[in-house]
């Protein structure tokens, strides 16, 4: 068994939509590669700086991620050439692991689909678009339906147009 630990540049593209590691940021590689019959496995972690936002206030987020890796990589004209796809394994060539492609898999597939600052954040007002967190519990929007719209409009215009028409009361009035 042999030890690796390695710090490395992170390539291009280790990313989703909301969150990723940015190319160039160090990534920890902590393995071990042990010789096994078929070939070689890789085991350990990889550590990675994360940014991105927020999947429900799209507040920034950094984070770390650590992910578990657990390959094999194939001697070749083993017996795994039998047994397996071309694809299905990976493959030691000229003496050479390729650690890039496990590295890139371990560290997507790693990734959160929908990132969250914390796990109870409230996320964003479906209306005014600001963070609930920030707002009072009892803040509401009042929406009419399109279809009614006309109707509002002609029920506010007879409140005013009745309002106008009734005769106004003093305070001599209403004392007696």
């Amino acid at each position: 068994m042999l030890p690796l630990q390695r710090r490395v540049p992170a390539p291009a593209g280790l990313a989703l939509d909301l969150v990723g590691v940015a190319e160039g940021a160090t990534l920890t590689l902590d393995l071990q590669m042990q010789s096994v019959t078929e070939g070689v496995l890789i085991t350990g972690t990889v550590s990675a700086p994360l940014q991105g936002e927020c999947g429900r206030c799209l507040e920034a987020i950094d984070d770390e991620l650590a992910a578990e890796i657990c390959e094999m990589f194939a001697y070749p004209e083993s017996t795994t050439d039998d047994t397996s796809e071309e694809d299905e394994v990976y493959r030691i060539v000229d003496d050479l692991l390729d650690l890039e492609p496990v590295v890139r898999d371990v560290v997507v597939l790693g990734l959160p689909m929908t990132p969250l600052c914390r796990p109870d954040c409230a996320g964003l007002c479906p209306t005014c678009g600001v963070a609930l967190d920030d707002l009072p519990a009892d803040h509401t929007h009042d929406t009419v339906d399109p279809r009614w719209a006309a109707l509002a409009a002609f029920a506010t215009e007879e409140r005013s147009s009745q309002d106008r028409s009734a005769p106004a009361v003093s305070e001599s009035d209403t004392q007696q």
